[in-house]
């Protein structure tokens, strides 16, 4: 998965548009191999971040769970302690 993409499932605050079309566009750019597209290409490009943005955004407002919402702070500070035991601390 693209490093970039974040679960935004199940979070208080939930997602918010703006995240979701990053992701999308995170998620186009990796399918496509591109970091911007040519003229050529742009409308297309733009249509598919589009689509898979509406779906994205549909699974998100669709999706059920029992478990309580994650913390935002809680969930970045974890984040950041994986990568430090990961890459080490800098």
């Amino acid at each position: 998965m693209c490093r970039n993409i974040k679960t935004l499932f199940n979070f208080d605050p939930p997602a918010t548009t703006d995240e979701v079309q990053a992701s999308s566009l995170q998620f186009v750019r990796k399918l496509s191999g591109m970091n911007k597209p040519s003229k050529a290409n742009e409308d297309v490009f733009y249509l598919a971040v589009e689509r898979v943005s509406a779906a994205a955004q549909e699974m998100l407002n669709s999706l059920v769970t029992t478990a309580p919402p994650k913390d935002r702070e809680t969930e970045a500070i974890r984040a950041k302690e994986r990568a430090a035991k990961r890459f080490g601390q800098k």
